[in-house]
């Protein structure tokens, strides 16, 4: 799968976007605009259970959106991430940066 799919819901407080597919050089520009325009405005949660691919661009965009939604007092949460995402984000050093979660049950 070359392309990013991703679906908004919202659950709670917060509003979820669900990747299905790769974030990589080509495809992070879609989730970059749409991820920075949501942390702005409400809670976030970013599920990547289903992400296939993490590449340096889309670590980046995750790492601006993070900073984007503290400046704005919101929150951004990584939810279920997959392996690969999970293997990127160590690989950073910035793991202790990024709030992960199983659930959004209890976070507010």
């Amino acid at each position: 799968m070359n392309q990013l799919n991703i679906e908004e819901r919202r659950e709670g407080t917060f509003t979820v976007l669900v990747l299905t597919g790769p974030v990589n050089s080509y495809t992070f520009t879609e989730f970059q605009d749409r991820v920075y325009r949501t942390v702005r405005e409400t809670d976030t949660a970013v599920d990547m259970e289903h992400v296939t691919t993490l590449s340096s661009a889309g670590l980046g965009a995750l790492m601006v959106a993070l900073e984007d939604a503290e400046a704005a007092g919101k929150k951004l949460w990584i939810l279920k991430p997959s392996e690969i995402v999970r293997l990127a984000i160590e690989s950073t050093g910035f793991s202790d940066r990024f709030p992960v979660t199983r659930t959004l049950k209890g976070l507010a």
